[in-house]
């Protein structure tokens, strides 16, 4: 492992401009952030502000918080896989897993300790309040995720009731297999939206070790990575939502792709390219665009079809009904040619 950086978080010094939104020829809004692409080895390609900054994935850290649960001895795969990845929207197709999930570990929703939450699904958010159901631990976005906690407590004879704690033996193999695939010391140590451990590390080491998931059936990586990119890609649904971001990125690019919050969002193809980036406003409206700008930067991803799921992913600027402007990667994001934000 390397040694420990010297920790920073994202300033005001260390962003750029990553994307912009124009109406009637006025730049109305700017995002600024940092950006770090990878290549399958590792090495950074571009690097677009301070890729040392510490910054908390957020639920980028899932597909590692699944690959910990799969190595504690349980068998995630499918839909259930996918499920202890995502941060769903709460369908009642999603719900069904999650429902899954419990069973096998022989516990029920009170037994889940993220926050009760409507379903971000528009449907199922009506559904539940017309039945007066309200909200619930369930249809709460991270509610997969700690179902799949609660399913490797159940199979090591681990405690249930404090699965959250940074100290309890899962969350502890957790900032292990973080710290292994980032090939980085964990930083800070915080507590996530939902309650569990949420861990900072460098962006570079974030992008580096999306890249060792996702790039993992091509080179020769870890088995369990290899089996959730397979789950992933086969069922995008499950990750997201139909419509949704990632899931519209991941059926139709067949790269990965989980955001987190306050503007996170990593990207990882087949053959091991990968992104991280951090927008500073915390504004995620952008980060699609910017992280698929990067990797067609770098001849990962073709243009036509990236340009295809940025036009379908990313808010229109309208004025009464009528476009009259866009959101648009910057030209650091776009043209790496100019020199700037650039490491080779």
């Amino acid at each position: 492992m390397n040694p420990p950086l010297v920790r920073h978080p994202l300033g005001l010094d260390g962003v750029v401009e990553l994307a912009v939104l124009e109406r009637a020829g006025l730049i109305e809004s700017r995002h600024l952030g940092a950006a770090v692409v990878t290549a399958p080895d590792g090495s950074v390609l571009r690097r677009l502000g301070d890729g040392d900054a510490e910054v908390y994935g957020r639920s980028s850290l899932k597909l590692f918080q699944a690959i910990t649960v799969m190595r504690s001895g349980v068998r995630l795969a499918g839909e259930e896989a996918v499920l202890a990845t995502a941060s769903h929207v709460g369908s009642q197709a999603h719900v069904r897993v999650v429902r899954d999930i419990l069973a096998r570990a022989g516990a029920g929703e009170d037994d889940l300790q993220c926050p009760h939450d409507w379903p971000l699904d528009r449907d199922a958010a009506v559904a539940a309040s017309v039945a007066g159901q309200g909200k619930r631990r369930v249809t709460m976005n991270c509610s997969g995720k700690h179902a799949s906690f609660l399913l490797a407590c159940a199979h090591n004879g681990w405690s249930m009731r404090d699965y959250l704690s940074p100290a309890h033996p899962l969350q502890q193999l957790v900032r292990s297999t973080i710290e292994e695939f980032c090939v980085e010391s964990v930083g800070t140590v915080g507590i996530d939206g939902c309650g569990a451990p949420v861990f900072a590390t460098s962006l570079s080491a974030l992008s580096r070790a999306v890249g060792r998931v996702s790039g993992a059936a091509l080179n020769g990586g870890d088995e369990h990575s290899v089996a959730l990119s397979a789950a992933i890609l086969a069922h995008p649904w499950a990750i997201e939502g139909p419509g949704r971001a990632n899931t519209v990125v991941i059926e139709r690019l067949g790269i990965l792709a989980k955001g987190g919050a306050e503007g996170v969002l990593v990207l990882g193809a087949a053959d091991g390219t990968a992104v991280a980036l951090k927008v500073l406003d915390g504004s995620p409206r952008a980060t699609t665009m910017i992280g698929l700008e990067l990797l067609v930067s770098v001849g990962a991803v073709d243009r036509t079809a990236a340009d295809s799921v940025i036009a379908d992913t990313t808010d229109r600027v309208l004025g009464a009904g009528v476009p009259v402007g866009a959101i648009r990667a910057s030209a650091l994001v776009r043209f790496p040619e100019t020199g700037q934000g650039v490491q080779a």
